[in-house]
Order: C-alpha cells, then sequence, then structure tokens
C-alpha cells in the first residue's frame, strides 16, 4: 500500500450543520475535546454570530471573521486524521454552507429534540441529497423534554427524504433522562446530570436480561425493550454500503452540552463514516489514490481590515500528495504557482504545512489569484465540478453613486462575485445590474466593503422580484418565443447564461404551465 493509499484510509472529512441554535458549535467543541484539543472548549463558542439585535453589523463581520478563518478545524483521534469544517447557522450566509458542503465527503446534521427539523435543515439536506451525501442525525439537548422518539424519527424521515435508523437510544428524557442504549456497541450508556462525563457504561447485549431493572428501574426497562422491540421490526437492520450511498442515515441520541453520547457517535462516526471520495470534473473522475496532486478552491475569505488586504483561499486536496514550494498549475491562468506558506487549521492554532494528503483543507494565501472553482493540478487541465449557487430570495439594483469611481465599481462588484458574496445578474432590457442575495445583512457587508476595499460607493435602488431561474431548453424555437415574451424579465448571470427573473410565484407558475419544453432550474449548477 502506498503512503497515499494509507494517508487516504485514516482521513474522514466532514461537516456539521444545522439550524441556529440546535448545539452545533457545542457538539464541534466536545469533538475538539475528545481529539485532545482540550483548549479549544469553549472558544468556538465566543466567535459564532451572537443571535443579538446587533445593529452594528461591522461587529457581526469580525466575529464571523473569526469563525470563518477558524471553521476548519483538524485532530487527530485514535488512529485518524479528522477534518471538522464548522458552518455559520445564520441563514444570511447560507450560500457560503453551500460551498463547504462540496468540499466534505459526509455529513452530521444536528436536530434539537424539541424543536424537531427546522427550515434551514431542510434546505441543506436538498444539498445532501443532490450530491448523495451520506449523512449523520445527532439529536440533541436530550436532558431536556422535546418530542417523542419515534415521532421525531418520523418526522426526519418525512421532513429530510431520508431513511433512518437509530443506533442508540433514549431512556426517557429532560429531567428523568437516564442516558441511552447504545445498539450500535451494545452497551448501557448510563447518565447522571451533575457529571460531565458518560459515568457508566455497561456491556449489555441484551436487553432482555433480567439485571436491566437494576441500573434503570423498573418501568423504564419495560420500556425500553417495548422500544427496542419496535426499532426491530419496524427499520431494517443498519446497512453500511446503504449509508455510504446516502440513502440511509443512522441516528444518535444525547446531550451535547453535558458531554453525553458525543464518544458513542464519534465512535460510530470514524468506523463507518467514507474516507475521501473520488471528484467528479468535466473531463473525469478523479480519485483521490492517483499519484498525481488535484485539488480546488471552495471558499475565499477576504480579510474586512483594509491595512491588510490578507485572503485565504480554502483550497480542498481531491487527489495525490500537496507539498509545500512545489509548482503547481492554475488552470484558469495556464499558469505554475508555488506556495510558501501554505497553512494548515489545526484546532485553533494556524501552522504552516509541508505536506497535505486527499481529504485535507489547507488555506493559502490569495493576492486576488482566486476565484470560487479554480483548481489547482500537477499540470494536468481538470475542471472540478458542482460548486452551485442557489436561487437568491433577495435582489435590488445595484447604483453608481459616484460616476468618477465607475471603473473601481466594476472591479469591486466583480471581485466579490468571484468570491461569492453574492449573486449578479444584468437586466436585458435596460441593462441595468441587479444584486441577488439570500439575506438582507449581504448588501451591507457589500456596500461597506465596496466603500473601504475599493473606495467605491454605491447606492441600492428596490426592485420587485420573486426568483430567479436558469433556464435551458431542446427547444430552441421555444427557448426563443419564451425570450422574446419575457424580455423585459430576461437576465445574463455573470457566466452569461439566460436567467428568468419571475416577479411573482403566479408569474413563475404560469410561465412553467405555457412553456412546457423549457426546464427551469433554482440552482446553477445543471
Amino acid at each position: 500500500m502506498t503512503e497515499i493509499e494509507q494517508e487516504i484510509l485514516r482521513r474522514r472529512t466532514f461537516a456539521i450543520i444545522s439550524h441556529p441554535d440546535a448545539g452545533k458549535t457545542t457538539l464541534t467543541e466536545k469533538l475538539l475535546l475528545f481529539g485532545g484539543a482540550i483548549h479549544v472548549a469553549g472558544a468556538v463558542k465566543s466567535n459564532k454570530i451572537k443571535k443579538t439585535a446587533t445593529s452594528d453589523w461591522m461587529e457581526i463581520e469580525k466575529q464571523r471573521g473569526i469563525s470563518v478563518a477558524t471553521s476548519v478545524m483538524g485532530f487527530e483521534y485514535d488512529s485518524y486524521k479528522i477534518n471538522i469544517l464548522d458552518t455559520p447557522g445564520h441563514q444570511d450566509f447560507a450560500e457560503d454552507t453551500f460551498r463547504t458542503l462540496t468540499a466534505v465527503d459526509s455529513v452530521i446534521i444536528v436536530v434539537d429534540v424539541a424543536k424537531g427539523v427546522e427550515a434551514q435543515t431542510r434546505k441543506l439536506m436538498e444539498v445532501c441529497r443532490m450530491r448523495k451525501t451520506p449523512v449523520m442525525i445527532f439529536v440533541n439537548k436530550m436532558d431536556r423534554l422535546g418530542k417523542n422518539p419515534f415521532d421525531l424519527l418520523d418526522e426526519l424521515e418525512a421532513e429530510l427524504g431520508i431513511a433512518v435508523r437509530p443506533l442508540s437510544w433514549p431512556i426517557n428524557q429532560g429531567q428523568e433522562f437516564k442516558g441511552v442504549y447504545n445498539i450500535y456497541q451494545q452497551k448501557l450508556d448510563l447518565y447522571k446530570p451533575s457529571k460531565q462525563t458518560v459515568t457508566e457504561s455497561v456491556e449489555f447485549d441484551d436487553v432482555n436480561n433480567p439485571e436491566l431493572e437494576k441500573y434503570i428501574g423498573e418501568s423504564n426497562a419495560f420500556q425500553l425493550r417495548d422500544d427496542i422491540r419496535i426499532i426491530d421490526g419496524i427499520y431494517n437492520p443498519f446497512d453500511k454500503d446503504t449509508y455510504l450511498k446516502g440513502n440511509l442515515a443512522p441516528v444518535f441520541f444525547g446531550s451535547a452540552l453535558n458531554n453525553f453520547g458525543v464518544k458513542e457517535l464519534l465512535d460510530c462516526f470514524v468506523k463507518i463514516a467514507p474516507t475521501p471520495r473520488p471528484t467528479k470534473t468535466e473531463e473525469r473522475i478523479v480519485r483521490p489514490e492517483e499519484e498525481s496532486f488535484s485539488g480546488f478552491i471552495f471558499k475565499i475569505h477576504a480579510n474586512m481590515d483594509p491595512n491588510h488586504r490578507s485572503c485565504i483561499a480554502f483550497l480542498k486536496i481531491c487527489s495525490g500528495k500537496f507539498e509545500r514550494n512545489v509548482n503547481y498549475k492554475h488552470v484558469r491562468f495556464g499558469k505554475m504557482l508555488k506556495f510558501s506558506a501554505p497553512t494548515a487549521f489545526m484546532a485553533q492554532k494556524k501552522s504552516v504545512v509541508d505536506e497535505a494528503y486527499p481529504g485535507d483543507i489547507i488555506g493559502l494565501p490569495d493576492t486576488g489569484n482566486f476565484k470560487i472553482g479554480d483548481t489547482l493540478t500537477g499540470g494536468e487541465d481538470l475542471h472540478f465540478k458542482g460548486i452551485p449557487s442557489f436561487s437568491p430570495e433577495m435582489f435590488k439594483y445595484i447604483e453608481n453613486e459616484d460616476p468618477m469611481k465607475s471603473k473601481q465599481l466594476h472591479k469591486g462588484i466583480d471581485q466579490l462575485m468571484d468570491e461569492g458574496v453574492a449573486q449578479r445578474f444584468t437586466n436585458q432590457f435596460n441593462g441595468r445590474k441587479i444584486i441577488g442575495t439570500v439575506g438582507q445583512l449581504q448588501f451591507e457587508v457589500i456596500q461597506y466593503r465596496l466603500e473601504h476595499e475599493y473606495n467605491a460607493l454605491c447606492r441600492w435602488e428596490p426592485i420587485n422580484l420573486y426568483k430567479a431561474c436558469w433556464i435551458e431548453s431542446d427547444n430552441s424555437e421555444e427557448l426563443d418565443n419564451f425570450k422574446k415574451r419575457k424580455y423585459q424579465y430576461m437576465a445574463t448571470d455573470k457566466d452569461g447564461r439566460d436567467v428568468f427573473m419571475a416577479d411573482s410565484e403566479y408569474v413563475l407558475r404560469m410561465a412553467r404551465n405555457d412553456f412546457k419544453d423549457i426546464r427551469f432550474h433554482f440552482s446553477s449548477e445543471f
């Protein structure tokens, strides 16, 4: 077995996603604790977006700046190298999360036992389904009262569109929470509210053993046996292949805050989660074990500090071995670049790396060379697919406030769009530029950055739009007819593709009814 193959087998790269406040940050902290990065607990929390009504959004940007820079964390556990990508839960930065999902091999979804599946989680799950990413679910906050576990499993299946299989099962909840029965490892994990760790784990391969009453009491034992019988009756046995194909989600229960159930999740995760997987490019499928290096940029983080215009481009390594100070080909520019200070994010400490393997994520100092989706290779021309842009939710016209600075404004808009801050559409009817975002916050961020980084002033003008849809058709006559009839609603995106800007749900529905041969897409990846 080659060195690269050995390193690939050790790698687990995954993202933790959830609705805000479901406990994602706490879970990340606890996973880092088990990775021996003990000084991190509590540190992750301070740099998240606080859900306060802070009008000082510059402050939010600073907090988010830290959050983004430390959102890739690597640590060793047992003999595995684990890379966690922590994603912002705040929906104004959902695009950031969508792109992060293109760089991981699997996902852990955190669900609050009381709230169940929330809107943000549903949207993120669509991306996982689109990419057939294997998913695990951690039901958090079991030490509080919440939904009945069986009802919650039904909700997960219905809302997330995936089959589930519990691999641990809660014994009661809230004040009466006694712990979980670990179905995967066949043991009993007992919970003591005063302690910060699992106080007792008992090997227990048969729940019908009368010893059970001794640990959890008569009524809980009766209930647990009944539940396990139902689980075995309703759910198919756990099958690793079905999980790896993205069709089955194992479910664990616990309380991240009390450090309960997290180690069990991690122990199962490292055994069943996928190693770095092959990646699709426009030319061919790239396999991680190939000798030749390749990787793509999935995120660029620009610094808000105008004195230090340092950007970091996040590179996901797809194949071969990356080495410091070696020349690699920047495919879009067709030129060779080498990096003297690539960084790895090792649990809060940024350190220069000499080498990295498939599955790893490294930061490259960027002086304007990169945009999202760029490819670096050992020499071959490859173009990685699948960094989607989703149809934005909010739209505004962007207008130049200072006619002397139109050049700076164009440059600024182009670079910010390359960075993936928002999407730009050009209206074909009047030639005006429309900016589409996921949340209001992004408009403020764009305005601030144009002024401070590009010395350009802009103002926003309202526009009433419902959705932007990318359109295509095999029937060119119908496509031309559609574009003529909807001329004032037609625009192009930054890659010059046709986009239909519907101003209401009704207009969109009628367009889809009237033009059967046209396909309407709500994400740019089709």
